[in-house]
């Protein structure tokens, strides 16, 4: 579904990610490792659209998407998560996913008013549609509250959630579990499994290795812009140039 194919993408003189291919099929659920600096939110970046690679190409569902705005490629099933929540904290969670729901029909106000009951139809599919979001990510709790009221990880879950709204084929996932207090990165571990499951590709960028150990049924691990190890997640951080790679031999 998603090909990176031998991107590379430059600072001036500095190369920040050096020829990196990557391939994701549907429902895989990938871990993205390294150090600080090895390249990997730059490669995000480059993948989603935010920062346009001087070499190599990205394909995604067979076209080439590389010099494609990143908010086609939302709008085509590619979507992705930051490491700071961007919530609007006013409003409610339930409002804060129909704030995201699409618009396709981008009606003037003549336009809803005349046909107020179509409308109304479409309003209420979006509800639905968001309970069912929440009831997925186990937050129906929180419906009615404020976002500004949410705990860090509440709120990367609600940012997941109004990704889902869109109905993606694949998110990345940037640091979802950085500040998040262990139960609740078990219960955001629990969503990404399910969403897997139901066929959409997860690729996660991630410090926390041993939740990566447990949740990715495969594990990329760069370093220095390069691709370093790539393959069933115990084997690569058990093995000797990863573990080098990552405080002297301590992972």
């Amino acid at each position: 579904m998603l090909s990176v194919e031998k991107v590379t993408v430059k600072f001036d003189a500095f190369t920040a990610v050096d020829e990196v291919s990557l391939h994701v099929a549907p429902g895989e659920l990938i871990g993205l490792a390294g150090t600080n600096g090895a390249g990997k939110s730059t490669l995000f970046a480059a993948i989603a659209g935010q920062m346009r690679p001087c070499g190599g190409r990205i394909m995604f569902n067979g076209a080439d998407i590389t010099r494609q705005a990143s908010h086609k490629r939302a709008a085509h099933g590619l979507a992705r998560t930051f490491q700071v929540p961007r919530e609007f904290g006013s409003l409610t969670v339930l409002e804060n996913l129909l704030a995201a729901a699409p618009n396709e029909h981008s009606e003037s106000m003549m336009a809803a008013w005349l046909f107020r009951g179509a409308a109304a139809r479409r309003e209420s599919h979006w509800i639905r549609h968001a309970d069912a979001v929440l009831d997925l990510l186990d937050i129906s709790h929180i419906r009615e509250l404020p976002a500004k009221s949410l705990s860090g990880g509440q709120k990367k879950l609600i940012e997941l959630a109004r990704i889902l709204m869109r109905k993606p084929k694949i998110v990345l996932l940037d640091e979802p579990f950085a500040g998040v207090n262990p139960v609740l990165i078990g219960e955001i571990m629990k969503a990404l499994k399910t969403l897997s499951e139901q066929g959409i590709a997860l690729v996660v960028v991630e410090h926390h290795l041993q939740a990566l150990k447990s949740l990715a049924t495969r594990l990329v691990v760069m370093d220095q812009g390069k691709i370093l190890a790539e393959g069933n997640p115990s084997e690569v951080l058990e093995s000797e140039k990863v573990q080098a790679a990552y405080m002297g031999g301590v992972v």
